[in-house]
């Protein structure tokens, strides 16, 4: 199991990767969100807020539930998908990777998964 400083470092490294996308790409698929991810095994979640401009840092939260997406997934899950060890489609479909979201939230994040 991986501990919470390895799971802050996956969800800066997946910042970083997201600030590397091209910004007209970026524009084209993001809309303002607010996205929480819940790490199943050591009871945290952090909420951040996506935009044109990139993904804003990442804070504890204890209400997951009121973010626009939820990501919910298993610490080890969690690194191995910042260190492109696990895709996120086969994640998702293999249930190690739940995603609460509306529907054109679920395409947009599609494209740039």
């Amino acid at each position: 199991m991986a501990n919470e400083e390895e799971c802050r470092g996956a969800l800066d490294r997946i910042s970083r990767r997201l600030a590397e996308v091209d910004g007209d790409r970026l524009a084209e698929h993001i809309v303002e969100r607010t996205i929480s991810c819940r790490i199943t095994d050591l009871r945290l979640a952090y909420l951040t807020r996506i935009h044109a401009g990139g993904l804003d840092p990442f804070e504890l939260t204890d209400t997951p539930e009121d973010a626009q997406v939820r990501l919910t997934v298993a610490s080890d899950d969690l690194v191995a998908l910042a260190h492109d060890e696990l895709n996120p489609a086969k994640a998702w479909a293999s249930g190690r990777l739940k995603i609460e979201a509306s529907f054109l939230d679920l395409l947009r994040l599609r494209k740039l998964l």
